[in-house]
């Protein structure tokens, strides 16, 4: 499935169309359950890499708050774990999750790991990185926490580097509400 969602991506830039929309994208919860992206239809998306041993890991408790104060809005914040920057998640997803419930209260969807660079990034992050490049238009997400802000009708919107903070998107994320 992932290789045909990424075909289908490629077709849509050789031939100019616009066929694929994120909706179309599958992606396993945290309990190893498919779901397509279609579930978050008319809802604002901020979608994370993260990580449980990174510098950046205290960044669960701004998106928790995002969460929190947004959810009933429309915002839905889901947090893909991802292990290629320097193996800072490295556990499982029981572990993660645990991790994440524990430490930081996190009752946001959660996702399994995945890759978001290299021959193995998930369609979600092909189709992420295409849409909305980092700085000086390259496309590689450089660390945990990058963050791309997604509005109701699937049009990626904005990346944020690792170093910005939940709080300094919130006033974007209202924008968009």
């Amino acid at each position: 499935m992932k290789k045909l969602l990424i075909v289908m991506l490629m077709l849509s830039q050789l031939f100019g169309g616009d066929a694929m929309n994120i909706y179309d994208i599958e992606v396993k919860n945290i309990d190893g359950q498919t779901i397509k992206l279609e579930k978050y239809k008319n809802r604002v998306m901020l979608i994370v890499n993260v990580a449980s041993n990174c510098g950046y890991t205290n960044q669960y408790t701004g998106l928790q708050e995002l969460h929190e104060k947004y959810n009933t809005q429309g915002l839905s914040v889901l947090g893909f774990p991802c292990n290629q920057f320097l193996s800072q998640e490295p556990g499982t997803e029981e572990e993660i999750k645990n991790f994440c419930m524990s430490s930081f209260g996190v009752s946001f969807d959660m996702f399994s790991k995945i890759d978001v660079n290299g021959a193995s990034t998930h369609p979600l992050y092909v189709f992420l990185k295409e849409k909305a490049s980092g700085i000086l238009g390259s496309e590689a997400i450089k660390w945990n926490f990058t963050k791309f802000l997604v509005d109701k009708n699937g049009k990626v919107l904005k990346r944020y580097a690792p170093s910005t903070t939940p709080s300094e998107i919130e006033q974007d994320i209202k924008n968009v509400l």
